[in-house]
This record gives C-alpha cells, sequence and structure tokens, in this order.
C-alpha cells in the first residue's frame, strides 16, 4: 500500500543531517525545531496557529479538553472513521452522537447532522475522510445557527482545499495526524493542533504540557501530548516535497478514474471516488465494489496490496454497543463497509506497477459482469 523507503530514498541524506543536528543539540523535547516546524506548517496550510502534539488521536483530546467537552455533553460526528474520531470523545467523557454519510463522498451528511443537534450537543466533529473536504459551507451554517464550535478531523487531508478554504482553518480546530502512511508522515507517531484564534492556541500550548504554565503551576488538567523534536525535525525535511508528493497522487488518482471508465464496468461491480471538490489530497484512493472480498482476495493472490477502511463503522463498534445503535440504523455507513477498497496511490507508484493493478482488477471483475 505504502513503500515509504522510496519515497525517503531521494531527501535520506538530509534527513540523517537532520536527525543528527538534533541527537547533537541535546533538546529533545520541544525548543527551536519544534518552534520552526510549526511556522513552517502553519505557513504551509494557511492557518495563524499550529500546535505540535504526539499524535493526530492526541491532536484530538487536545481539542476537546480545550473546548471543554465533558460528561454530558454530545458531539455529532461520523461512524465511517478511523476509531480515535468517536474514541477521543468518549475519553472525555462525553457521548459520540453518529449520523450518517454521503454516498458519494464517504464523508457526513450536513442534513443530517442539523437534526441530530439537541440542547446537549457541545461541538461537530467532521472527518475530512481519505482526503477530501467536508461540505464545510453547510456545516458552519448548521453550527453557527446553533452556537456550536467545529473540530475538524483533518488527519488525513493536510493540504486539503475546500471552497470554504483550507481544511483545518476553518472550525475552532483543526487536528491533522504525521502517522508514516499520511501523506506527511513522520518517523513514528505525530500530530498537529490548528486554528486561527490566539486565545486557542495558548489553551491547546497549555494543555498539551500537563496543563502547566509557567512551569510547575497549572490551572487546569493537560496531558503530555507534546510532539518530540525529534519528528518535528524530519517532518521539517519533508514539507517541502509535499507538494510534489501530493499532485504525484492526484495524477495517479486520474490514472486510476480513466483507466476504470474505460473498462465500462456497471455501477455495482466498481464505483471510483467522487472528487466532489477539486482540493482533493488523495491519503486513499477508495472504490466500491459489490465483490469486495473476492477482489481482493483475486488481487492478494497477485501479490497486490489493499486495505478496508473501514470494515466496521463505529457505531457498530462492540464498545459503543450501550448507544443503542442497531444493525441498519446507519445504513449508508453500513454498506459502505461492506464495498470499500483502498488501491495503492503513493507517490513513487510507478505506471508499470499501476497498470498492474488496473489490469487485475478489470480482468476480474469483468469475468463476473
Amino acid at each position: 500500500m505504502l513503500d515509504i523507503a522510496a519515497q525517503n530514498a531521494p531527501i535520506m541524506a538530509r534527513l540523517v543531517d537532520r536527525a543528527a543536528s538534533v541527537i547533537r543539540s541535546g533538546r529533545y523535547i520541544l525548543g527551536p525545531e519544534v518552534d520552526a516546524f510549526e511556522r513552517e506548517v502553519a505557513d504551509y496550510i494557511g492557518v495563524e496557529h499550529a500546535i505540535g502534539v504526539s499524535s493526530g488521536t492526541d491532536a484530538l483530546m487536545v481539542a476537546l479538553m480545550a473546548l471543554e467537552v465533558g460528561p454530558g455533553d454530545e458531539v455529532i460526528t461520523t461512524p465511517f472513521t478511523f476509531f480515535a474520531t468517536g474514541g477521543c470523545v468518549a475519553r472525555v467523557g462525553a457521548t459520540p452522537v453518529f449520523v450518517d454519510i454521503r454516498p458519494d463522498t464517504f464523508n457526513i451528511d450536513v442534513e443530517q447532522v442539523a437534526t441530530a443537534v439537541t440542547e446537549r450537543t457541545r461541538a461537530i466533529l467532521p472527518v475530512h475522510l481519505f482526503g477530501q473536504a467536508c461540505d464545510m459551507e453547510g456545516l458552519s451554517a448548521v453550527a453557527k445557527k446553533h452556537d456550536l464550535p467545529i473540530i475538524e478531523d483533518a488527519a488525513q487531508a493536510i493540504g486539503t482545499k475546500s471552497p470554504s478554504g483550507p481544511v483545518g482553518t476553518l472550525g475552532a480546530y483543526g487536528c491533522f495526524s504525521f502517522f508514516p502512511s499520511k501523506n506527511l508522515g513522520g518517523f513514528g507517531d505525530a500530530g498537529l493542533v490548528t486554528t486561527q484564534d490566539a486565545t486557542l492556541a495558548d489553551k491547546a500550548r497549555v494543555i498539551r504540557a500537563q496543563g502547566s504554565k509557567p512551569k510547575y503551576y497549572h490551572s487546569v488538567v493537560g496531558g503530555n501530548f507534546r510532539i518530540d523534536a525529534l519528528q518535528a525535525a524530519l517532518l521539517r525535511v519533508k514539507l517541502p516535497e509535499l507538494e510534489a508528493w501530493t499532485a504525484e497522487r492526484r495524477a495517479n488518482a486520474d490514472r486510476y478514474d480513466g483507466a476504470f471508465a474505460r473498462a465500462g464496468l456497471s455501477e455495482s461491480l466498481l464505483r471510483t471516488p467522487t472528487r466532489r471538490f477539486q482540493g482533493h489530497i488523495y491519503n486513499q484512493y477508495v472504490i466500491r465494489t459489490s465483490r469486495r472480498d473476492a477482489l481482493q482476495a483475486h488481487l492478494q493472490a497477485r501479490n497486490i496490496a489493499t486495505a478496508i477502511y473501514y470494515p466496521v463503522p463505529l457505531h457498530r463498534q462492540e464498545c459503543f454497543a450501550g448507544l443503542g445503535y442497531r444493525e441498519g440504523s446507519l445504513p449508508i455507513s453500513e454498506q459502505a463497509s461492506a464495498e470499500v477498497l483502498a488501491l495503492p496511490i503513493f507517490a513513487g507508484l510507478g505506471e508499470a506497477r499501476q497498470d498492474r493493478i488496473i489490469d487485475a482488477i478489470v480482468g476480474f471483475l469483468g469475468q463476473v459482469q
């Protein structure tokens, strides 16, 4: 699914030099490398404040804690996402309220968000899934009507643009991940919190450092959510490459789209991703097919990697059984979980490998049709 070694190879010397520089410096927690990375990534995203944290999950925790979301509160979010989105809501003691997704983009359905708001709703938590922006204009209208903050889960969407602006700049907070499989991947866990508001930025910085300001004086209970200086330094090396890598992902998506369209397969056998906005960055290229499991086995037998994001939507996870969602309660998410299959899309995939993937999929599904 991702050839990290090949992607890192052209910049390996710079990565090693920067790592050695951090090791020699003796500054491993926060410090100048983190400060520099925060300035550079804020400029890239187009946001006033960027706060480096220990993971994308912890970015969500920081945002929820800074907004004082807790027991008795509800947070409206999507069930079709990585577990951390709903898990963090539960970890702060609040209740995730899951609403269904759009069938074309996999992103949260704004109309269903609007109908889910109650007097206990404390925030809206959309996910820019697979690198495609949600309908932030619609979500912002709902949020404004009910005086609710939006926390953007942009873990898969660094550099994604929407008609309203770059993701991570449009809500109270944006939350990003630098997990190694992301478009801008670190060398372990790391994440980022973004905001346009100076007061919210200060709250996030305090919370990531155990709620301490100044040191050893705690006005709130925070956590150890700091990004490592080594991760920040290495991400600084990779950040200037990100636009080129994203352009290559988009080119790969275009080649998939064109080849699958020419194959003339029925929509039930193959649906390619909808690019609702031009700012899609394709952290994943996810097709839908009624023959998903058989196709995945066919590709695996030919040493072609695929992945299922996500096999069980959050409202059907055992840990959320107490919320009362039953099979069929969010049908679009449930159907997506049965049909989605992510194909290799990474920069450096190359036409030869991509052609082999396309040929294997079209050959198999063509026989079924």
